[in-house]
C-alpha cells in the first residue's frame, strides 16, 4: 500500500522508504516475517494518517516513528529472541534432535539485499546473527535507539524526532544500551568476529563444502571446521560443538540429509546455501529443508547455522522444488 501525493497519484518517497524500513524492523525484531508485517503495518497507517504529517516534521523521521510504534506494540508481549547456543548448554549426548521450540524463539536469517538507507553504507557487522540476538536482549527502546545512532547513523536530534523523545534521553538510554551490549555474556559474541571480506574470495572451502555434503562425506565435512566448531538447528534447541559431535550428529541425521542438494545464497553477510532433500515419491526431485548459514574464521568453519524452516526458501528467492534434471 503507498500513501497518495498531492495530485492523487503514488508517492515514490513513501515506497522509496520500505526497503530501509524493512532492514530496521529486521533489526527490532529478529525474524524476516516479523519485519515484513511490521512494515506493511507501517504503510497501511502511513496512508491511513496522511493528512497528520506536519510541515516541520520530515517524512522518514515521520515514518520511523509510525514504524518504531508498530514494533515496540508487537514486542510488549514477546519473549527474547535467541541462538541456541545463547539458550542451551551444547548437547553432551548426540542424537538425532526431536523437541522444537517455537518459531518465536528464535532469531531467524535474512538474505544479504536486505535494505538499509541509501545514504549512508550500513556495516556487514550490524546485520551477523550474533549481532541480532545481542540486540535483542536489549529492552525494545533502548534497541531502536541503539539501531538509528550506532547502525544507521542517525543524529541524536534525528532519532529523538522519530523515536518522540527528547535528545537527552537519547543519550541517555544510548549509554543505558552500550553498557548492557558491553558487559553481556553471549556464547554467540564469537561468532562476530567472522572473515569479513575474505569469504568472497575463499571459493575453495566454499566449493569444498558443497562437495563434502552433497556426497554426505562426513570425514570431509567434520575437517572443514575449526577443532571447536559448532552446529545449531532451529527450531531445535540442541547444538553441538567440536568435532567428535559433529561427526556423530550427522552420522545420526544421515537417514534424512544423504542425497541432498545445495543452492547457494547469501545471508546475514554469510555465505549460505539453501538445502533441498529427496523428495521422493514417484515425482522423485528435490524439496526444500533448511538454509545453511555458514560462520567462517581464518578459512575454517566456527559455526554452521542449519535454519529449518521451508517458508524461507521464498524469502530468498529459491525455488519451492528442485526437479531431478536440474541437478
Amino acid at each position: 500500500m503507498r500513501t497518495s501525493d498531492k495530485q492523487g497519484g503514488w508517492d515514490p518517497a513513501v515506497e522509496g522508504l520500505r526497503s530501509e524500513l524493512l532492514g530496521y524492523c529486521y533489526r527490532m525484531m529478529g525474524s524476516i516475517f516479523e519485519a515484513e508485517d511490521a512494515v506493511q503495518d507501517t504503510m497501511l497507517r502511513v496512508w491511513q494518517s496522511r493528512d497528520q504529517l506536519r510541515q516541520d516534521t520530515s517524512l522518514r523521521a515521520w515514518m520511523y516513528r509510525i514504524a518504531t510504534n508498530i514494533c515496540l506494540d508487537k514486542l510488549r508481549n514477546a519473549k527474547r529472541r535467541a541462538l541456541p547456543m545463547d539458550m542451551t548448554d551444547a548437547a553432551a549426548v548426540v542424537v538425532e534432535p526431536v523437541e522444537q521450540w517455537p518459531n518465536s524463539s528464535w532469531v531467524w536469517p535474512a538474505p544479504d539485499s536486505l535494505g538499509s538507507p541509501a545514504d549512508i553504507v550500513v556495516g556487514r557487522e550490524t546485520v551477523r546473527l550474533a549481532f541480532l540476538a545481542l540486540l535483542q536482549s536489549l529492552p525494545p527502546r533502548q534497541r531502536a535507539v541503539l539501531i538509528l545512532l550506532d547502525v544507521f547513523r542517525w543524529s541524536a536530534r534525528e532519532t529523538a524526532e522519530s523515536l518522540e523523545m527528547t535528545v537527552a534521553a537519547v543519550n541517555s538510554a544510548s549509554q543505558r544500551a552500550r553498557e548492557k551490549i558491553r558487559r553481556a555474556e553471549l556464547r554467540s559474541d564469537v561468532l562476530r568476529e567472522g572473515d569479513y571480506g575474505v569469504v568472497e574470495a575463499d571459493r575453495s572451502l566454499l566449493d569444498r563444502y558443497v562437495e563434502a555434503f552433497e556426497r554426505y562425506d562426513i570425514e570431509a565435512l567434520v575437517a572443514l571446521f575449526h577443532e571447536n566448531g559448532s552446529l545449531s538447528m532451529p527450531p531445535y534447541p540442541m547444538w553441538v560443538s567440536g568435532r567428535a559431535s559433529l561427526a556423530s550428529f550427522y552420522q545420526a541425521t544421515r537417514h534424512h540429509c544423504a542425497g541432498s542438494r545445495l543452492l547457494p545464497v547469501w545471508a546475514n553477510g554469510c555465505p549460505a546455501f539453501g538445502q533441498y532433500v529427496p523428495a521422493g515419491g514417484e515425482g522423485g526431485g528435490y524439496r526444500p529443508w533448511c538454509i545453511h548459514v555458514l560462520e567462517i574464521q581464518n578459512a575454517k568453519l566456527v559455526h554452521l547455522h542449519n535454519f529449518i524452516d521451508t517458508p524461507l526458501f521464498e524469502r530468498f528467492g529459491l525455488p519451492s522444488r528442485l526437479d531431478a534434471g536440474r541437478v
